[in-house]
């Protein structure tokens, strides 16, 4: 069974930053991304990293979040600095899983940047 779970949400103020971390299990997984979702939008792109390290950002987060992977670890993180209160959404870990050939979603983990 895939399971994806986030951690590291919080409050915090505009310009610090804040450090997500997602653990994933049950298949290896390929692309491992981050996507954001506030009251009454579609969720949007952030960030996505391959298996192989390649990294690609939405341009309202690049030069200020870096996503990672531990592929021994099955772990995706996303470090956010210099965020700003338009950041301030619930935060989701997508992956796709190799042995189930889909993409599952995590339960999500809210950030709120006060300004």
């Amino acid at each position: 069974q895939v399971q994806l779970v986030e951690s590291g949400g919080g409050r915090v103020q505009a310009g610090g930053s804040l450090r997500l971390s997602c653990a994933a299990s049950g298949s290896p997984f390929t692309i491992m991304a981050w996507y954001r979702q506030t009251p009454g939008k579609q969720r949007e792109f952030v960030a996505r990293i391959t298996g192989d390290g390649i990294t690609t950002y939405a341009d309202s987060v690049k030069d200020r979040f870096t996503i990672s992977r531990d592929n021994a670890k099955n772990t995706v993180s996303l470090q956010m600095n210099s965020v700003k209160p338009e950041d301030t959404a619930v935060y989701y870990c997508n992956a796709y899983a190799v042995l189930w050939r889909r993409e599952y979603w995590g339960q999500g983990t809210q950030v709120t940047v006060s300004s």
